[in-house]
């Protein structure tokens, strides 16, 4: 039991490389030493920040009583997602260790993290009081994907949301159709970002829907877009504005002289993690999608 356990600790780094490499929404996660665990298994506690602003200032009474307050907030994890595969027995560990390698590597390269990615982005397309025109439209060449993106910049600006670490995540399609402009216009609308990242249409929704994969028809599992759901067309991030933790459990490994239903390995991947958005920094949320479909369902997805 003691070398199952040497095997799962080995997996943990090289597990989440691959979630670092894969993760289109990686570069979002929120500093490790900032998030502790809560008095539940599924739950983190974030500090957050309050203060007042500048006050008059008096020659008699000198400066107005100001007001800071650091608290930790407690939240709960809202993604909670896992599976168990199966290889057969080895020779020994370090040749079963090869083979989960290879397994648990392409499953969250093909299945964690495109799964992950699009429910990120439909918790913060779905959160209150973020920016977004006022109906969904879609775009149809380059320069109007550079007029919504330069929009979208402006409303940022306007609601001082800070420049830094404001990150575009955009479709292909559209992205390749301000490429292709090739003009001044076009690189200096992209320029003004900490990143540009290309989102497939597939990752990319207002709203899905998680498969259980246990009931019938959704054994499967991995997600679907959802019913009413609108295809994004790109939104900017300011990092500081989402609540994003990233949770990896070791490896579970039970040993072929444990399993009871076959002569093999059995490995358990479980992830837990947190998408938010904090309510004081909405704005720093900007929405463009297409017209909600409401009688489409379950397109794209890897359910």
């Amino acid at each position: 039991m003691a070398n199952a356990i040497t095997l799962a600790q080995q997996f943990v780094p090289i597990l989440d490389d691959v979630y670092r490499k894969s993760a289109l929404t990686s570069v979002l996660d929120g500093a490790a030493e900032l998030a502790k665990q809560g008095a539940n298994a599924n739950e983190l506690i974030i500090p957050k920040m309050k203060m007042d602003g500048l006050g008059d200032y008096s020659r008699a009474s000198g400066y107005a009583s100001g007001d800071v307050t650091l608290t930790n907030e407690t939240v709960r994890c809202n993604f909670d997602r896992g599976r168990m595969f199966e290889v057969d027995v080895m020779d020994n560990l370090e040749t079963a260790g090869i083979a989960f390698g290879r397994l648990s590597g392409e499953f969250i390269r093909t299945r964690v993290v495109p799964e992950l990615d699009a429910f990120r982005f439909a918790c913060y397309a779905g959160a209150a009081g973020i920016s977004k025109p006022a109906a969904g439209t879609a775009l149809s060449d380059g320069a109007a994907v550079v007029a919504a993106i330069r929009a979208g910049v402006t409303q940022m600006d306007e609601d001082e949301v800070p420049q830094e670490e404001r990150y575009l995540f955009i479709t292909p399609t559209l992205l390749g159709l301000v490429r292709d402009m090739d003009t001044t216009k076009s690189r200096e609308v992209l320029d003004g970002f900490a990143g540009v990242v290309p989102v497939p249409q597939s990752r990319f929704y207002t709203a899905i829907e998680q498969l259980d994969g246990r009931t019938s028809g959704e054994t499967a599992g991995g997600y679907q877009k959802a019913a009413g759901a609108a295809e994004i067309n790109f939104m900017i991030v300011q990092k500081a504005a989402v609540i994003q933790f990233e949770k990896h459990v070791a490896p579970k490994i039970i040993t072929p002289e444990q399993n009871q239903t076959a002569d093999g390995y059995k490995f358990g991947y479980r992830n837990v993690g947190v998408a938010d958005v904090y309510e004081n920094k909405a704005a720093g949320i900007y929405l463009h999608c297409k017209p909600a479909q409401t009688d489409e369902k379950g397109a794209g997805g890897n359910g």
